[in-house]
């Protein structure tokens, strides 16, 4: 009797030939861990899931003076008017292309700076690349737009320089038809950096032996990049591919405010803008939080259907099936 109590007791158990500890015994081994990711579920709960009780004003006529509670009830009429607003589609329209813009050519760039500090020889190089390359993503969407003013703008260090030269200068800043280009360069040089860290912790797990053997072999440098470095990436590579689709909705705010008076709100103004100049800024909050909560599902859709993607591949992506 004492005996089969001992067993069933025991902080072990055995299923399918593996031993699993017991729950208690695993909460006492990690206790420091949990401990250490506290603050952090603790700003995701407030910042992430309380605002998520606020989703019930865009089906209301909110007015913050008499609160949530006492709100008169509207059901979809903040939608019908959201769909029904040209601006909101040219501002879904804008969204879409940057989206496809900075898909296109700044999701590529991580892996590329990625790959060509994996072949730098030097140690004291790479580490002094590394924190160029890194450094622009600690500035500010002020700082970094400031830089591309004196740069690119009418007065800035190019246009000078043409001047100087007897050469028609280029209007870069304030062209709207050049705008997505603008911005996906601002994207590309103060984020591209902090994105390769994903890469390169990917890259150091790739087995050197596969390249020795390759070497071996004779296959070159490309050939070792395609056969080996490229398929240890995949994985990797589809699942920021499928946390980027998730977020094509959100491509700014921030950069887009401050440089939405330079190139008109044809050309700058997206979903995140739209939800703040017509919806906080006109006192109507429940028409922002409506085109907030379309944002949302959109963006959910897209992150379900890129994963679905990737298990057609073959990939885990985001989560198992």
């Amino acid at each position: 009797m004492s005996t089969a109590r001992s067993e069933r007791g025991k902080s072990t158990t055995r299923r399918n030939g593996a031993v699993r500890l017991n729950w208690r015994v695993r909460l006492r081994r990690d206790r420091t861990l949990l401990l250490m990711t506290v603050p952090a579920v603790v700003l995701l709960l407030i910042f992430n899931y309380a605002p998520l009780f606020g989703l019930v004003t865009a089906f209301q006529y909110y007015d913050p003076l008499i609160g949530v509670r006492d709100s008169e009830w509207a059901g979809l009429a903040q939608f019908q008017q959201l769909f029904h607003d040209p601006l909101f589609w040219g501002a879904l329209k804008n969204t879409l292309w940057l989206s496809l813009v900075q898909l296109v050519l700044f999701f590529p760039v991580p892996i590329a700076l990625a790959l060509l500090l994996n072949t730098v020889l030097s140690e004291r190089l790479r580490n002094f690349i590394q924190s160029v390359v890194y450094l622009p993503h600690f500035f500010s969407w002020v700082l970094t737009i400031t830089i591309f003013q004196q740069m690119f703008g009418g007065a800035g260090v190019l246009n000078h320089f043409l001047r100087q030269h007897d050469i028609a200068p280029w209007d870069i800043t304030t062209n709207p038809h050049t705008f997505a280009l603008l911005v996906t360069s601002q994207a590309i040089w103060k984020e591209a950096g902090w994105g390769i860290i994903v890469f390169l912790a990917a890259l150091a797990a790739v087995n050197t032996d596969l390249y020795e053997a390759a070497a071996v072999d004779g296959a070159g440098r490309w050939r070792r990049m395609w056969h080996i470095t490229l398929p240890g990436l995949r994985g990797v590579i589809v699942l920021m591919l499928v946390l980027r689709l998730g977020n094509a909705l959100t491509v700014g705010f921030e950069q887009f405010l401050i440089q939405r008076q330079a190139v008109g709100h044809e050309a700058a103004d997206v979903l995140d803008t739209f939800s703040f100049y017509y919806g906080i800024a006109t006192g109507n909050y429940s028409f922002g939080a409506a085109a907030g909560l379309f944002k949302s599902v959109i963006s959910l859709l897209l992150i379900w259907g890129a994963n679905k993607l990737a298990h057609a591949f073959g990939e885990d992506g985001l989560y198992r099936r």
